[in-house]
């Protein structure tokens, strides 16, 4: 799928005089690294966590309203929308080796990456893989693997990323990219002590996702290795 980088560089002009929020996980990168939000809770531009925290509805922002073609991209997708936003990451900046919580496609949810601004010295490295991402282009990432991020070019990299709900269309589209098969969940080997700590440490340091259900699960997964271990 490829998009228009004009257009889409026009948007982002508009989104340039929002207030940006620097990412709440400040101990997982180093630099500058912004979030405004498209689709967020209460329709809050300055809601930049993807996670829903209850059942509340996302909604367009007022920010989204302004961006026209923004708004035909989400329309030529048929899936419900969990978040929208546009995160920047200014030159020089580095997001350290981590992994997100359960955001895989075999999980029911996904996230996609369009590139809108970037530069040849960006290194997206995901599960040991360095991704190239052009403007325009529409990427799926699993990152359910590790990946980081290190933009050592001389322009911030702006990419809008969306997370949605699998559902029948989704389906379609990536089964016909690569076999069903390259979607089942196999989530254990990679969610080591180290990793539950670090994902616990990221979820802990966001008041909002404090009484989580994802923090408990967590637990009480590193509780249960611990006592293997110790068996």
């Amino acid at each position: 799928m490829q998009f228009d980088e004009q257009r889409l560089v026009k948007d982002l002009s508009r989104a340039m005089e929002s207030q940006w929020v620097p990412h709440f996980n400040t101990g997982g990168y180093t630099g500058n690294w912004n979030v405004v939000s498209l689709y967020a809770k209460d329709g809050n531009a300055q809601h930049i966590f993807a996670l829903s925290t209850d059942n509340s509805a996302v909604s367009e922002t007022p920010l989204m309203k302004e961006c026209t073609y923004f708004r035909e991209v989400l329309d030529s997708f048929s899936f419900p929308i969990l978040s929208v936003r546009l995160l920047r990451l200014e030159v020089g900046a580095e997001i350290k080796p981590h992994t997100d919580h359960e955001l895989g496609y075999e999980d029911g949810q996904f996230r996609l990456h369009i590139p809108i601004v970037t530069n040849p010295d960006v290194a997206f490295i995901l599960d040991g893989e360095r991704l190239t991402m052009l403007p325009g282009e529409c990427w799926y990432t699993n990152v359910n693997f590790v990946h980081s991020v290190a933009n050592r070019g001389t322009v911030d990299r702006v990419h809008l990323v969306i997370d949605g709900e699998r559902n029948a269309w989704t389906d379609e589209l990536f089964f016909a990219q690569a076999p069903e098969s390259s979607f089942e969940a196999d989530r254990e080997e990679n969610l080591s002590p180290e990793t539950i700590r670090r994902m616990l440490e990221e979820l802990r340091s966001n008041p909002q996702m404090a009484g989580h259900p994802i923090v408990s699960e967590l637990e009480d997964k590193l509780k249960n290795q611990s006592n293997a271990l110790d068996s």
